[in-house]
């Protein structure tokens, strides 16, 4: 029994020693066949297409697209911005340049869905620079201002402030009648000549403040509704405090006005009147119909 034991030693031996080679071999199979993460790795890179050139310029493009936008931005969204500002009653139109630094040529017109537009004759420049809190602005009209026009701009939680540079301008009277309905039947022709001093607007809780005073003569006036020409030369005077107010008065001619007014809130109510001087009245007839309520020998003004 020992001897036969002793016999079958070898052979197993041999069989165990089969098995082991075998268990080798199938393992460095199986290392062949499971892939090593590495070699995977570096044959993804190696695998992996280059990024096109165009698409590197694309990129380049739409990043140097965004900086000009917010660098240098398109004088169009200025005119954008003030048309919806005025509800379409101011319109900048053939911009160029910048919001910054540009020109357009300043149209009035009656608003939204009016057909009534009348150009500014030449055009319109600005700068804009931005300061602490706000920005400051330089305003320059080819037919109107002797000199820039000033204002500052200041910004606030919930506030906003305007301060007008004191300043003269000159303007068309005939530039209103873009305005529409009454001044596109009045059709005003003469100068108006605007005087600012100590100017300052803010806006706050809702509510706008006025301080200092704005003057605007109207001068040597004529309508197509008269055949008097001229028929006279007035003062309007808008003065700032709690309640804003707005007087009118004659400088000379045939056509007299008066009136005064003040800011309820954030609406004007003004009274007022207009006459004739001895001798005029069936030549300012037809105007006197138009600007008021006939009351008599007078025409009587209001707003709101």
């Amino acid at each position: 029994m020992a001897g036969s034991a002793a016999r079958q030693r070898p052979g197993t031996a041999r069989a165990g020693a089969a098995e082991t080679g075998a268990g080798r071999r199938g393992t460095a199979l199986e290392r062949q066949r499971r892939p090593d993460p590495a070699r995977a790795v570096t044959s993804t890179r190696a695998n992996a297409a280059p990024r096109p050139p165009w698409s590197w310029a694309g990129l380049g493009l739409t990043l140097g697209v965004l900086a000009v936008l917010v660098l240098q931005p398109p004088a169009h969204w200025l005119a954008a911005a003030l048309e919806r500002a005025s509800a379409g009653q101011l319109r900048l139109t053939a911009s160029e340049g910048t919001l910054w630094s540009g020109s357009a040529q300043l149209q009035l017109t009656g608003g939204q869905g009016s057909h009534d537009a009348l150009a500014l004759p030449g055009r319109v420049h600005w700068q804009i620079r931005p300061a602490w809190a706000g920005a400051r602005l330089q305003l320059r009209l080819d037919c109107c201002t002797p000199t820039p026009l000033q204002a500052r701009l200041r910004l606030g939680w919930g506030t906003a402030q305007v301060q007008v540079g004191d300043g003269q301008s000159l303007w068309p009277a005939a530039l209103l009648a873009g305005l529409g309905t009454p001044w596109n039947t009045v059709q005003l022709r003469g100068q108006l000549a605007l005087d600012t001093s100590a100017l300052e607007l803010a806006w706050a809780r809702g509510r706008m403040e006025l301080s200092g005073t704005a003057q605007l003569e109207l001068r040597h006036i004529s309508s197509r509704l008269s055949t008097l020409q001229p028929m006279g030369s007035y003062r309007l005077v808008l003065s700032g405090g709690a309640a804003p107010r707005l007087t009118l008065s004659t400088l000379e001619g045939a056509l007299r006005l008066s009136g005064s007014g003040q800011w309820v809130g954030q609406r004007l109510r003004f009274a007022g009147e207009a006459t004739a001087a001895p001798g005029s009245e069936a030549q300012l007839a037809n105007l006197l119909n138009i600007i008021g309520r006939r009351s008599g020998a007078r025409s009587v003004i209001t707003i709101g």
